[in-house]
């Protein structure tokens, strides 16, 4: 098992420890010390970013292109073509992208991000479809929106599908993006929806968001969408909080310059209330690092050490793989 320095460093630590109070014998010890390695450095984040640099390049030879004259005048005799004709042959390169994404992760799933990649130029191609879908059917002319909430269900539906927590993220803030939309189209694009203006409208959005990570947590079939869906839904949340503690539940700014600073403290407070609770419950912490495990069933989260390989250990250093994840933190 390979684990990162600062991982390695902390059990190495753990069972020195062990060793001088005599949990574990010296034998012991060095067995537990070469179950696991460690790497000097993560070049799986450093593949990580090299492939989003790689997307950032990719639109930039984009932008290029459509600077040339010709490539101008050649995409605009493709553009005049049908708007169904344009959906229509998106829609199959969206599939053709997107088939090839998932047969490589199935013959080569260790290229994670040539796979993503794919994946992603489908992602793309989708998003291009679904707008010449509105164009045919003239939904962008007022009510818009409903082609967001079209975009976050295909989304969400090929994300829970492949699955893919790109393309869920993708759906997840295609969603908050309906929902702006949607309540101003249906406060005629005013200031307040149901007497609350955006923040505090957005406050329950990413309180939802939040809800639908937790029912994810318990539902062991889409326990893997967990965590980006809870992170997305506290961005949307502590962004809310974060303007309504400023501007309050006021939507006009001639009205707000005359509001004391005092009238705004409650909404302060309910902004560190959130943020207190998020800080106290771990579950709501950043929990990536492979040192750190949730178990839903009985909301818990164990603090030290990955598994450790048990080929090597002995029932009684069972015991002590045991103490390793067994250390727990209700919270």
């Amino acid at each position: 098992m390979k684990l990162t320095n600062r991982q390695g460093r902390f059990l190495h630590k753990a069972i020195a420890k062990w060793q001088a109070d005599g949990v574990i014998t010296e034998q012991e010890a060095d067995k537990l010390n070469n179950s696991f390695t460690t790497q000097s450095f993560d070049w799986k984040k450093l593949a990580k970013y090299s492939f989003w640099i790689a997307v950032v390049c990719a639109l930039i030879a984009i932008c290029a292109a459509v600077a040339d004259d010709y490539i101008i005048h050649f995409i605009e005799r493709i553009f005049e073509s049908s708007n169904v004709a344009l959906c229509i042959a998106l829609s199959l390169l969206a599939g053709v992208f997107y088939f090839l994404g998932l047969r490589g992760r199935k013959k080569n799933p260790e290229k994670e991000f040539s796979n993503e990649a794919l994946i992603f130029a489908g992602v793309l191609f989708t998003a291009g479809a679904i707008a010449y879908l509105g164009r045919a059917i003239d939904a962008s002319y007022k009510h818009f929106s409903i082609l967001f909430f079209l975009a976050t269900v295909i989304y969400g539906a090929l994300g829970l599908w492949f699955p893919s927590r790109m393309v869920w993220v993708f759906s997840m803030l295609l969603f908050g993006t309906w929902y702006g939309t949607e309540i101003g189209y249906q406060s005629g694009w005013g200031a307040y929806y149901w007497g609350m203006n955006y923040p505090l409208a957005f406050v329950f959005f990413g309180a939802g968001v939040v809800g639908i990570a937790f029912v994810f947590m318990y539902w062991p079939r889409f326990n893997w969408f967990y965590k980006s869906t809870l992170k997305i839904g506290l961005l949307y949340l502590f962004i809310a909080l974060w303007l309504l503690s400023v501007f309050g539940n006021y939507g006009d700014i001639d009205r707000w310059y005359g509001v004391k600073q005092q009238q705004l403290l409650g909404w302060a407070l309910l902004f560190a209330g959130v943020a207190l609770v998020c800080i106290g419950n771990r579950s709501c912490s950043d929990t990536d690092s492979p040192m750190v495990y949730e178990s839903p069933k009985h909301n818990m989260v164990y603090l030290l050490s990955p598994p450790i390989d048990t080929s090597v250990i002995s029932n009684k250093e069972s015991k002590i793989k045991d103490l390793m994840v067994g250390s727990m933190v209700n919270v």
